[in-house]
């Protein structure tokens, strides 16, 4: 099987290479490298079924050639510092670049499976947030960038599948976590585990009891995988459903890193989500699939892949 994975270069993206490398599939990673690093992939490059081709989904795919099987589109900024720095690109890799790579899976009879966000229900009035919420997201805030074309990508896809009969999976990704995520990359994990290591204080959205729910790297490809294998469209959440409190979280990394740093609050970003939990029963129902990786156990492995990070940038 040839798998293409867009944004194969980034934080879940090059774990998922990783992952179809060692089923003994043929990997074919197209990224801009605007947020992903070539240091991601770098030890997969010695893989002779691996192949690296740097390109900007949102500019039409001409270097791919041959068959391809499946199609992975992960190629979206996800950080809030990054998609507001770059707005435009952002909204544009999930409209125009989800429309690139649907064009493509016709072309090759391929599957194309959609990463989609939990910033699809906004700031939900549903808790926990099921697949049939549509949400309550602010169309013109500083976020809608990002939540807006990923709810319009899975729109998008779904006029594909209703005009063409196209083989399309949607999958709505949950906070991920884990080695490979970049220090500046602004969401609560590297945030905390950063200034815990560095003995700064740990800064504190809002009054702390908003909450999030954390699943593993290695649990999240587990889903995508077995999104990709099955008969089902979607959307699927996928995520871990055990909820913390910010304040629970930076007293968790707090303790797993021996850290003397204090907390400091700042107030809540605009439009920040202040509930975030997902309900994955369909996910277990139809896919066979729930987070196995415990919290700590996950943030010991993520807690040493940063210390490395953090001395190299000292």
């Amino acid at each position: 099987m040839i798998s293409l994975v867009a944004g194969g270069a980034g934080f879940i993206g090059s774990h998922l290479c990783e992952r179809l490398l060692k089923d003994k599939e043929e990997v074919i990673c197209v990224d801009n490298l605007g947020s992903g690093s070539f240091d991601n992939i770098r030890h997969l490059t010695k893989d002779k079924n691996f192949k690296f081709i740097e390109h900007n989904i949102i500019e039409p795919l001409r270097l791919i050639e041959g068959r391809v099987d499946k199609i992975y589109h992960l190629a979206s900024r996800a950080s809030p510092i990054d998609y507001q720095k770059y707005p435009v690109e952002t909204a544009l890799a999930n409209s125009v670049g989800t429309h690139n790579l649907a064009k493509l899976a016709i072309s090759k009879n391929a599957k194309l499976l959609f990463t989609s966000t939990s910033e699809a229900y906004g700031e939900p009035r549903e808790h926990p947030q099921k697949e049939s919420y549509w949400g309550n997201v602010n169309p013109v805030g500083i976020r809608s960038c990002y939540d807006e074309s990923k709810r319009f990508g899975e729109a998008l896809l779904m006029a594909y599948y209703r005009e063409y009969g196209m083989n399309i999976k949607i999958v709505r990704i949950f906070n991920t976590y884990g080695p490979r995520m970049r220090i500046d990359d602004g969401r609560v994990i590297p945030n905390f585990i950063t200034q815990a290591l560095e003995n700064k204080p740990i800064t504190i959205y809002g009054n702390g009891k908003q909450t999030r729910s954390f699943c593993y790297v290695d649990d999240m490809i587990d889903g995508l995988v077995k999104m990709m294998e099955s008969k089902e469209i979607g959307p699927k959440n996928l995520g871990n459903p055990k909820e913390y409190t910010m304040i629970e979280t930076a007293n968790i990394i707090k303790r797993l890193t021996k850290s003397k740093s204090e907390f400091i609050y700042n107030e809540l970003p605009k439009d920040d989500p202040t509930k975030r939990q997902p309900d994955i029963s369909k996910a277990m129902e139809f896919l066979s699939w729930e987070p196995k990786v415990n919290f700590e156990d996950g943030l010991k492995k993520t807690i040493e892949y940063f210390k490395g990070r953090v001395n190299e940038s000292s």
